[in-house]
């Protein structure tokens, strides 16, 4: 934990949200005038997009698994010693996944491979890390020690579910089997590396339909943000001063399931980010002036 280089990250698998918390945070450096240090999770996968189909038939062939949620299939440690690096220092290491040949053009190289290991820029005011191990632990590894403010967005699993075969079938154009295969061989990974992490964080956002979605595999369509709520959980309210009575009153609709839960319509949770996350930022900058 630090004062003076704060770190915060968003923990979240693929399709979850984190991209509108990633949007929300980005207003808001805006406004607050903040300069961060961004890193993606994707950095720190263990193999590049080649290495990780070999890994895996590997893997499969011996009987076991591997996937992006575990430990095999990233550098833990690597997020580990940036955010403890960072949290002392303001300064660290980095790197980039090209995911697509939009990003790799500019480096000259191909989608699916890694850039070279980098120093982060001087003089950011904060750290912010998004990605799938924000709050991870394994071993002697232990990421979520040197956050400063964990944030986990995460929809209900079979919401997750859906929304993994939607987008792996238009987007990639796998078969249905191939992604429930995929969804099989992550499940250990899934229960023991990604669900634990958000029994950890400060804030989960956490989306529940309000349709029908008992099976998943079967779905048509993915549930829209109209046809769902947002259940915000704060761990400790007292710990970043949340105002209650002031959120209920700015965004319509909300209500208090319990003493630190909130609910809100599904449209309403980029702007309930921004209500909820301007005033930790603002006192989390005031506090490193006077580090």
């Amino acid at each position: 934990m630090s004062i003076k280089h704060p770190v915060i990250a968003v923990t979240g698998s693929s399709g979850a949200g984190t991209t509108t918390v990633k949007e929300a945070f980005t207003h808001i450096f805006q406004r607050e005038k903040v300069l961060a240090a961004v890193v993606e999770g994707d950095s720190y996968h263990r193999y590049d997009r080649a290495g990780m189909k070999a890994a895996v038939e590997k893997a499969r062939k011996e009987g076991k698994n591997i996937s992006h949620f575990g430990p095999e299939g990233n550098v833990f440690e690597e997020i580990e010693r940036l955010f403890q690096t960072y949290g002392e220092t303001g300064s660290g290491m980095r790197r980039f996944y090209l995911h697509s040949e939009e990003e790799a053009e500019p480096y000259g190289q191909k989608p699916g491979e890694f850039t070279p290991w980098e120093e982060l820029p001087r003089g950011t005011d904060l750290l912010f890390y998004e990605g799938l191990h924000g709050g991870a632990k394994h071993d002697n590894c232990n990421v979520a020690q040197y956050v400063d403010l964990l944030i986990g967005v995460v929809p209900i699993v079979n919401l997750e579910w859906i929304q993994k075969i939607h987008r792996d079938n238009a987007q990639r154009g796998y078969e249905a089997d191939v992604i429930v295969d995929t969804i099989l061989r992550r499940m250990y990974d899934y229960i023991h590396y990604i669900t634990p992490q958000f029994s950890r964080t400060d804030i989960n956002f956490q989306r529940v339909p309000t349709v029908d979605t008992s099976n998943p595999f079967i779905a048509r369509d993915i549930p829209t943000a109209d046809e769902s709520n947002i259940i915000i959980r704060f761990s400790d309210p007292a710990k970043f001063n949340i105002n209650f009575p002031y959120l209920l009153a700015m965004i319509h609709d909300s209500f208090m399931s319990r003493r630190n839960t909130l609910v809100i319509p599904g449209g309403k949770m980029g702007l309930a980010m921004e209500l909820i996350l301007t005033p930790i930022i603002h006192n989390l900058m005031e506090k490193r002036k006077f580090a």
